[in-house]
């Protein structure tokens, strides 16, 4: 069988003149953090990135099917965002908010102007742990409450109250912050109690939430939290009114709700510009991070002008959130998703590899599971499709066959056993077809 090949793309990488991989490995296990972990066995060194595609050390090109973990939006150094950055790096790197810089007022406008209701008050921050932090912060401030409410199989970030929303055993260490954190049930149609065929499974798995608020926490809700569509946790994708009936329990029990948009903004759902939007509902508090800056470290807050005011009995200040540079970045990215109308691409040839997913299932008996919406795409790897069983090393091990052919896939799930699809958005039809031909041969490979 032939291996497929990548499609042509004109651009020409840089000779690499650094360290060796080695040399790198070496130095990174001296100086660097242990924890930090790769992905394949043989580590893989890149050192250029253009649009929707990378090079290693030595000049070979891969698809990056996995956006940086949705870190790159709008695609590797895209020349008007990286122009953006220039533009500004020799103006003013730096100017803290005490002071009045053009940048930061406009792109909050047009963020702004992206939201739906009345969600039209921005914090800048640096990254989406940090975002997530100060969401907790004005949830608690606004309703004088404490307890927070969570879904299990989340992941909120790598702080230590990112920790503690937390849910996933992989990235959580026993933290204080843990306190006063409820774990709701996992809305997993795949998986949970209640499937794709139940009507009624988002109604069901909201009742949990109301559970928890009637007998864990009852009158000392401040919010509940939940990504749009799991990431780290697998793709996972809500039944449909699952938000709309979990947040209504918490607005009656007098707490507001949060939306973790880290992944699923910004248009990369397709339908939508917010992973919210796909369930019908307006949160409280938006939280956002990755795709916002195509790479660079920002990170934003958005909510309304009733719990802005809670926050403003004391002075807020962030030494680098909202700095001329990364506004200029954000506000670049915002500008070529409407102007290379990236949304609707996301659509669109998500629909073509989502399609194409579902053959894959038909074909291969060890895919369980084909879901996601837009670029945010999962397959479940089972070893039997009765007992769910989760394929791990055959998770891992199609990762690396397809490392091999030039493409770079992420994965998830609580067991490591689901591959993760999200590309830029700026992807072609054609690296969708790559994508699919690549992950076919891998399968039948297992």
């Amino acid at each position: 069988m032939q291996t497929p090949e990548l499609p042509p793309f004109d651009h020409q990488p840089q000779r690499y003149t650094g360290p060796s991989p080695d040399e790198i490995l070496r130095l990174r296990k001296e100086f660097l953090n242990p924890g930090i972990f790769l992905y394949y066995k043989k580590p893989l060194t890149l050192v250029e990135g253009k649009m929707q595609y990378v090079w290693d050390e030595n000049g070979r090109r891969y698809l990056d099917a996995l956006g940086g973990i949705v870190t790159i939006s709008v695609g590797h150094c895209h020349p008007d965002v990286v122009a953006a950055a220039h533009a500004q790096n020799e103006l003013l790197q730096h100017s803290t908010t005490i002071y009045l810089h053009p940048n930061i007022a406009l792109y909050a406008e047009k963020l702004a102007s992206k939201m739906p209701g009345d969600l039209k008050v921005c914090y800048f921050v640096n990254s989406g742990s940090e975002a997530n932090d100060l969401a907790m912060l004005m949830a608690r401030a606004y309703t004088g409450n404490y307890d927070m409410i969570a879904l299990r199989n989340a992941y909120h970030g790598g702080n230590a109250s990112g920790m503690g929303l937390t849910a996933h055993a992989t990235w959580k260490f026993n933290v204080p912050h843990s306190f006063g954190v409820h774990h709701s049930i996992t809305p997993d149609p795949y998986r949970g109690i209640w499937g794709h065929d139940n009507p009624d499974a988002g109604k069901n798995y909201a009742a949990d939430v109301k559970n928890l608020i009637d007998y864990a926490t009852p009158g000392q809700i401040a919010g509940f939290i939940a990504e749009s569509i799991q990431g780290v946790g697998g793709c996972i994708v809500f039944p449909d009114g699952y938000l709309k009936h979990a947040y209504e329990h918490v607005r009656a029990a007098g707490g507001v709700c949060i939306a973790d948009e880290v992944q699923s903004g910004f248009g990369r759902t397709g339908t939508h510009y917010w992973g919210f939007e796909t369930q019908g509902v307006i949160p409280d508090i938006v939280c956002m991070a990755k795709g916002i800056g195509n790479g660079c470290p920002l990170g934003a807050v958005v909510t309304t002008p009733k719990i802005a005011a809670a926050l403003a009995q004391r002075i807020h200040f962030n030494t680098f959130g909202g700095n001329p540079v990364v506004c200029a970045q954000g506000k670049a990215v915002l500008e070529v998703i409407d102007r290379e109308k990236l949304q609707a691409n996301s659509l669109a040839i998500g629909r073509h590899l989502s399609a194409g997913l579902q053959r894959l299932r038909e074909k291969h008996s060890v895919i369980g599971d084909a879901r996601g919406k837009g670029l945010m795409l999962g397959i479940e790897l089972v070893k039997d499709r009765a007992t769910k069983e989760p394929a791990k090393a055959e998770c891992a091990q199609v990762l690396e066959i397809c490392r091999e052919m030039g493409l770079l896939l992420g994965k998830g799930g609580l067991q490591g056993q689901t591959i993760r699809f999200s590309p830029p958005m700026c992807i072609h039809q054609a690296d969708a077809d790559f994508i699919l031909e690549v992950l076919d041969q891998a399968l039948a490979k297992l």
